[in-house]
């Protein structure tokens, strides 16, 4: 088995290197919908798809950028839900569901992504919905109910986009409501489960050709597809109600206004992960340390898990935001778009970390988040000179009240304690940028682009815990003093409550079309993402470094930045049967922000120190193709290479590296390699669909794809149990459309082999030892009846 994963991983390399040096893909399976309203101006027709990666509307072939799109009719056909439904379908784009959560978006990016909710870490790929900025992974994980079109972007964004994201973007383009007539669509699954879902959207002109209002709406619900053989109940289920309004108003042939609204209601029981090393305790007075549960406690993993949460203990989250934006054409060649935006995030979580019957480390985690932002991009086409530049701010609140209940990690002289930590904090973060990218065609044919982006960021951070311990033995219950940030630690430490980041972010390319249908292109951009505080700091160990042999505080993490470079060529070939891509990077990654784990378990344990950690080299090969040998057959394939490896990885709490390939990515005392999380070596799918014509009775398809992402460590500290050793996905589908097209039947599996592979773990081995992963879903099915007029 072995060798043949290396076999295919050489054939698919070298395959991914042939076909980089063809031109890029262009999908063209159906009429992509009308853009988003920030860029209606602009919005071409034809067949092509058409986004908006560059802030105007522009088919795919002629954008610079490796950028992947996907129309609704493509996300029905993957049976995708959520964002998740993606994952494996573009190269070397890692999107799965985040540790703990069916809230959270773990996006990882050419490797490059932040895996991890707290709510002091920025995201390291940015979610935009109608071109808002979502600040936080929770509740990114949105509901594909009124898309139009999702595009994802490889390598870093900033001088077109109002918030400066270092390792891509995804897109999610919404319905607009049809100005002219009256348009409703619909669908109902029921599936494996108890799966429910229904969709509904309707458009209706209010006043024709003037102002127009669509609404859509999700009700997704489904049983927990895991087990607790102790108490029968299951969990990792799914229970999700939204909804979003957009009211589009055409003042005239020069301007447009559009507000939307949209809101989701999340409640279900906990997301249960499996431990994968031995729980330990340990006792307060001599330090002794004692195995409490096994490794893996019942056996390979069976979508069976235990926990000490009781019923009630669930996970709620309410999420909601409205944004008016203005499109004015001021002349032929200037328009202006503003985007206003005010969202609201209030998740409810209750964490089992250890994922055992024990309470190792459970948790609440109560977050309050708003924020406002506010982007104006002046737009300018005229001549062989086009652009966007454009102001940016965004202003965030963020509070937590968290209390963790580790009654079974700490004894007192072999007799059981009672621990609760309790914390609150609250961050406020304010950016100001300014950006810009111009482009001028020399000819028709040879064109450059330069952009640039300043950004400044202050962030104000305070944090205050404290912790309960009972036990007899110690005459009943202590509370400890708080220990509050800023406030309790030496200078400087004691008087800093904010921290301010600065950036510059140009970005140069230069393309060639050698015919209309064909494209060549190289270009360099820099990305930064903001650097913060620590929101673990529950002591003076999360903070403390020994630097040049001297041991001194450092309050704050500093930014990442990355330098990427890329030379990538797209084409369409005979009349658009054929599309083809292929880019390959290179990445230069510096001061990598992880948090890695507080040395040994126990009493001198327990740290979560934030460090940056050094320097990574990333650089990689991603092809994509879309072949279409007859009208009624299409064929479309993904391939991506990814080699990243650690330059530096600097822990001065540690001896220097073991060897040089190996570093000591945390100082846990053991011998372990340094290879990048989220980083998969191959990721490449296959997918075909066949409809055949009934002959005036309708039309029935059948399709599939194909999905295989390679082995990949799913933590900082690369843990035996915190790694995926590769795995294969396969769905398949089959498809009956009427003949008026009005309605249809669709029956649908997923995971059609019943393969069980991990895609997130939590890593806390510095207390109890816990190692936790998190698995995708079983093999599922689903059958879907749906009407369009």
């Amino acid at each position: 088995m072995a060798r043949n994963i290396a076999a295919l991983r050489i054939r698919l390399a070298l395959g991914t290197a042939l076909l980089a040096t063809a031109p890029a893909l262009a999908q063209q399976e159906a009429p992509a919908g009308p853009a988003s309203p920030a860029v209606a101006a602009d919005q071409p027709s034809g067949n092509e798809i058409v986004v908006v990666a560059r802030r105007r509307a522009e088919k795919l072939i002629d954008v610079p950028i490796a950028v992947t799109a996907y129309t609704a009719d493509q996300l029905s056909k993957e049976q995708a839900v959520d964002l998740s439904g993606i994952q494996g379908t573009a190269p070397n784009v890692n999107l799965v569901q985040g540790r703990g959560s069916t809230t959270n978006a773990n996006i990882f990016i050419r490797g490059i992504g932040q895996p991890d909710a707290l709510q002091t870490f920025d995201p390291a790929v940015g979610v935009y919905v109608d071109g808002v900025y979502i600040s936080r992974i929770q509740g990114a994980l949105f509901n594909l109910f009124d898309v139009d079109h999702i595009e994802v972007l490889r390598g870093p964004q900033g001088t077109l986009y109002g918030k400066n994201t270092i390792g891509g973007a995804v897109n999610i383009i919404s319905k607009r409501p049809d100005l002219e007539a009256f348009h409703a669509s619909g669908n109902f699954t029921y599936g494996s489960y108890n799966q429910k879902l229904a969709n509904a959207y309707v458009t209706v002109p209010l006043v024709t050709d003037k102002l127009a209002l669509s609404l859509a709406g999700v009700y997704d619900r489904r049983d927990g597809t895991v087990e607790d053989p102790l108490t029968g109940r299951h969990y990792n289920d799914r229970n999700t109600q939204a909804g979003r309004a957009i009211l589009r108003y055409k003042a005239s042939d020069r301007v447009e206004l559009t507000l939307e609204g949209d809101y989701t209601h999340q409640h279900t029981r906990p997301t249960l992960g499996y431990a994968t090393a031995p729980l330990t305790n340990v006792d307060l007075v001599t330090g002794a340390q004692q195995v409490i549960s096994p490794a893996n406690p019942y056996g390979p993993y069976d979508f069976k898990a235990s926990t000490s949460l009781q019923p009630g203990q669930d996970q709620t989250l309410h999420h909601w935001g409205v944004a008016f934006t203005a499109n004015v054409e001021l002349n032929d060649a200037f328009t202006l778009t503003s985007i206003s935006a005010y969202r609201k995030l209030k998740p409810n979580y209750w964490l089992d970390f250890d994922a055992t019957q024990l309470q190792v480390a459970d948790a609440y985690v109560g977050v309050r988040q708003r924020q406002i932002s506010e982007e104006l991009q002046l737009k300018y086409d005229h001549g062989p000179l086009k652009g966007v530049a454009g102001l940016y701010y965004l202003n965030e609140q963020i509070s937590s009240n968290q209390l963790s209940e580790d009654d079974d990690y700490i004894t007192v002289l072999g007799t059981p304690a009672t621990f609760q930590r309790y914390i609150t904090d609250f961050q406020t973060s304010k950016s100001y940028a300014a950006f810009g990218q111009m482009t001028y065609d020399f000819t028709d044919k040879l064109s450059a682009t330069a952009g640039i982006r300043y950004t400044s960021e202050r962030k104000h951070y305070v944090r205050s815990t404290y912790t309960v311990l009972g036990n007899p033995l110690l005459g009943g219950t202590i509370t400890s003093a708080p220990f509050d940030f800023p406030g309790s630690l030496p200078a400087p430490y004691n008087d800093l409550d904010h921290a301010d980041f600065h950036a510059w972010t140009p970005s140069f390319t230069l393309s060639y079309k050698p015919t209309r249908d064909t494209l060549l292109y190289a270009s360099a951009s820099r990305g930064f993402k903001s650097g913060g505080f620590n929101g673990r700091v529950n002591g003076l160990g999360d903070v403390t470094q020994v630097i040049d042999g001297k041991t001194v505080v450092v309050p704050y993490f500093k930014p990442e930045a990355v330098w990427t470079y890329e030379a990538g060529a797209k084409g369409s070939f005979l009349g658009g049967r054929v599309s083809l891509s292929g880019d390959v990077f290179y990445s230069d990654y510096k001061d990598f922000q992880a948090r890695v784990g507080g040395g040994q378990t126990g009493i001198l344990g327990g740290s979560f120190p934030v460090i940056n950690a050094g320097k990574l080299r990333i650089w990689g090969i991603e092809t994509e193709l879309a072949v279409k040998p007859t009208k009624a057959w299409s064929i479309r394939a993904d391939v991506g290479y990814l080699n990243a490896k650690y330059l530096r990885f600097d822990d001065a709490r540690r001896t220097p590296p073991y060897g040089t390939d190996n570093f000591s990515c945390n100082p846990t005392g053991q011998h372990i390699v340094c290879k990048p999380a989220f980083a998969p070596p191959l990721s490449a799918s296959i997918g075909s669909d066949y409809a055949f014509d009934l002959q005036g009775a309708g039309t029935i398809t059948f399709g599939g794809d194909a999905r295989f992402v390679d082995k990949q460590w799913l933590s900082v500290d690369n843990r035996p149990g915190l790694y995926e050793n590769g795995y294969w996905l396969f769905n398949a589908y089959v498809r009956y459309d009427d003949p008026t097209g009005r309605w249809y039947l669709q029956g649908g599996v997923k995971n059609a082999a019943n393969t069980i592979y991990k895609t997130d773990a939590q890593e806390f081995s510095s207390v109890g030892n816990i190692q936790t992963v998190y698995y995708g879903d079983p093999r599922t099915w689903t059958g879907t009846v749906g009407f369009r007029f």
